[in-house]
């Protein structure tokens, strides 16, 4: 509680009647973000980002229900409300961008791409332009002078999704809740009379909300089914309905009918061939070292570094020379178009899309 405090106190040094824009979804830790502030005594106004509304065929676009329930929160605190419609954005920055990389036989993680373009870039800027001092959102992160730090809750941590954000939105954003744990953030929430304190959390595509990707991306890219080869012997074990929809290391999913698992480790997308094996040990799942591209890089790292392959993924040591990291032990491949984020202990230092 006293590390919460002390984390609340450094929002406090950046009140003096300032203006904070605070991005609100209609869940409750955007919710509770706007609360504190409120309390702090911050001039607060919530705003609505309506990045997606199109439904897909059996697939219900929850946007017009969060919109509600975030609205519902700004009339409960007071504070004014404003929907932004940045959705022509989104679909080129974000949706476009996506759709290229599964083109490509990439994984991408579209929720970086999201804060990147979206959240911290268009948000950010339009917010300045209005008069705000501040953005905020209900992200798991901390900031200090501008440097991103990782949550106090390290099961909640987003620093992950976080790290492409520029130098410049960094000095003027707050995380709220970046100093709480979860259960806190719920108990707040009720304690306040927050409608949505226990709102179910959203998953599948960030945009979407309760699609699977693979039935998101049968709408945008034109597939063929084609061969899944085991890669020792090439012998065709079944037959998949796109190369694009699989990931290295997959498991599930593939339509084998084998005794064993079998796991994904290899992709032709031109020859639109998927390749398994049964080997856990298999080559192609493991690696000494991961090349980045785009590198983002905001306090230069010192050569040895700690580094997440994945979202709640532990850190793990390892060299890094400016594009390519080196582990002193082998680690499950992740997949190409997936993010590498680099740490000094609770510093997010940047990171890159893996090659």
């Amino acid at each position: 509680m006293g590390e919460q405090l002390d984390f609340w106190c450094i929002l406090c040094d950046n009140i003096n009647m300032k203006t904070v824009y605070v991005g609100m979804s209609g869940g409750v830790d955007s919710s509770v973000s706007a609360l504190i502030l409120k309390q702090l005594g911050y001039k607060v106004v919530g705003v609505y980002m309506k990045n997606w509304s199109q439904d897909l065929p059996g697939m219900k676009c929850p946007w017009a229900e969060d919109l509600a329930d975030a609205k519902r929160v700004a009339v409960r605190l007071g504070i004014d409300f404003l929907v932004w419609d940045f959705e022509e954005a989104y679909r080129e920055k974000v949706v476009e961008y996506m759709l290229d990389e599964f083109r490509k036989g990439n994984t991408p993680n579209p929720d970086i791409m999201c804060n990147q373009e979206i959240k911290f870039k268009l948000f950010y800027e339009k917010a300045m332009e209005e008069g705000a001092d501040f953005i905020a959102t209900g992200h798991y992160a901390r900031t200090k002078n501008g440097i991103l730090m990782r949550a106090v809750d390290e099961n909640k941590d987003q620093t992950y999704f976080l790290y492409r954000i520029s130098e410049e939105a960094l000095e003027h954003t707050l995380f709220p809740i970046g100093g709480m744990l979860k259960p806190e953030v719920k108990k707040l929430a009720a304690e306040n009379g927050l409608h949505n304190a226990y709102k179910k959390e959203s998953m599948g595509v960030c945009f979407v909300g309760e699609v699977g990707m693979k039935d998101f991306l049968k709408e945008y890219i034109d597939v063929e089914p084609g061969e899944i080869r085991e890669i020792e012997t090439e012998k065709v074990l079944g037959y998949h309905e796109g190369a694009v929809f699989y990931t290295i290391g997959q498991r599930h999913g593939l339509y084998i009918a084998a005794e064993v698992p079998y796991y994904v480790v290899k992709k032709d997308v031109e020859r639109n061939i998927v390749y398994v094996s049964k080997n856990l040990n298999e080559g192609h799942l493991w690696t000494k070292d991961i090349v980045l591209r785009d590198v983002i890089i905001r306090t230069q790292p010192k050569k040895q570094v700690l580094v997440r392959l994945r979202h709640r993924a532990p850190l793990i040591p390892a060299t890094f020379d400016g594009d390519t990291l080196r582990f002193e032990r082998e680690v499950k491949r992740p997949a190409a178009g997936q993010s590498a984020v680099l740490y000094d202990d609770e510093i997010c230092l940047g990171g890159g899309i893996i090659v």
